[in-house]
């Protein structure tokens, strides 16, 4: 299987938005764009993280320093794990501030439903989901097991609104705005709910972002744990997309056609992949064909479809949490 190398160094940002069919097995290099409802429910999976990103580090030539110096520090945790100088259980438990604003009834997830999506990101963070057992045989020694990444809720905090549609302008995440304050964004993970924002699901901050006033991962409610929530993306697997995102994980195909996620055990795709694939699932990129992981957490393909993370991205995710790492403020327990 061929794999992509991973450049670090001076930091080249390249943002393409992706998309691919979930209905051929066989797809070449070809250029693309991103499809998704426009209002209601969405037909496919959304994630706005990556374009809103993009947009911050145009803007702020700070963000992109921060970036740059997170992704040397990743580099470095990556040797270091190599040459054994990385304790070999870096677990850490995550606080989780849940922030509610509803219009419905429906709206105000219930508590027992938050602590259902706390289970299930313990279960994907720590490899212990009933469904990884559908991992190919082909990506069995690429899965991340235990990432050493956990939750744990510490409060709810809800409010009712007249908003009948959110966006991803980020009001949600001040009072000023009809929304609710972070709580110490620098040692909580803050995950806001709102009732909708058209196609996309859920968005999510990167760790350049660790601390500031909008640092997190916002749902849209219909897509937020098991329980009552939107077919086919009812299984909770919204939430670890975003929290993915939020512990400095890209899309799966680098957001571009045969593009870069970083990551060097996550075989290059054409771009994203939607619905419930078969595998093996075909693309070419550079001359080489080979099935994808569709089935990674950080693609676009429904919640029953997503069931793993790779070694490489468990890598990342731990150097970001780590006592040197840009999220090391989660590290309150």
């Amino acid at each position: 299987m061929s794999m992509k190398k991973v450049f670090y160094g001076a930091l080249a940002i390249s943002f393409v938005i992706a998309c691919n069919s979930d209905n051929v097995n066989n797809q070449q290099e070809e250029s693309y764009t991103t499809t998704g409802a426009t209002g209601g429910s969405a037909l496919h999976r959304g994630c706005a993280s990556e374009e809103i990103r993009k947009e911050a580090l145009q803007k702020s030539p700070e963000l992109r320093q921060k970036l740059n110096e997170i992704e040397a520090k990743t580099a470095q945790f990556e040797e270091n794990l190599k040459l054994g100088r990385v304790l070999s259980d870096g677990s850490v438990e995550i606080p989780v501030i849940v922030n509610v604003l509803y219009r419905t009834s429906a709206e105000n997830v219930s508590d027992s439903r938050i602590a259902e999506q706390i289970a299930v990101l313990n279960a994907d963070f720590t490899g212990t989901n009933s469904d990884a057992s559908k991992i190919p045989t082909a990506f069995q020694s690429l899965k991340a097991g235990d990432t050493k990444v956990r939750f744990r809720l510490v409060n709810t905090v809800r409010k009712s609104t007249t908003k009948t549609s959110w966006t991803t302008n980020d009001a949600m995440k001040k009072t000023s705005t009809g929304g609710i304050n972070a709580t110490t964004p620098s040692n909580y993970l803050n995950i806001w709910l709102v009732g909708g924002m058209g196609g996309v699901l859920g968005y999510a901050t990167f760790p350049e972002s660790s601390g500031q006033w909008n640092d997190g991962v916002v749902i849209a409610s219909p897509y937020f744990g098991k329980s009552g929530a939107s077919s086919p993306f009812n299984l909770g697997r919204t939430a670890t997309h975003e929290v993915g995102h939020y512990l400095n994980l890209r899309h799966i195909w680098g957001d571009a056609n045969c593009g870069n996620d970083l990551v060097a055990d996550t075989p290059t795709q054409t771009g994203a992949n939607y619905g419930q694939p078969s595998y093996p699932l075909y693309n070419t990129c550079s001359g080489t064909q080979r099935s994808v992981m569709f089935m990674n957490y950080m693609d676009y393909v429904d919640d029953a479809a997503m069931y793993m993370f790779s070694t490489g991205q468990k890598t990342r995710m731990q150097a970001v949490v780590a006592s040197s790492g840009a999220r090391s403020g989660l590290r309150v327990y």
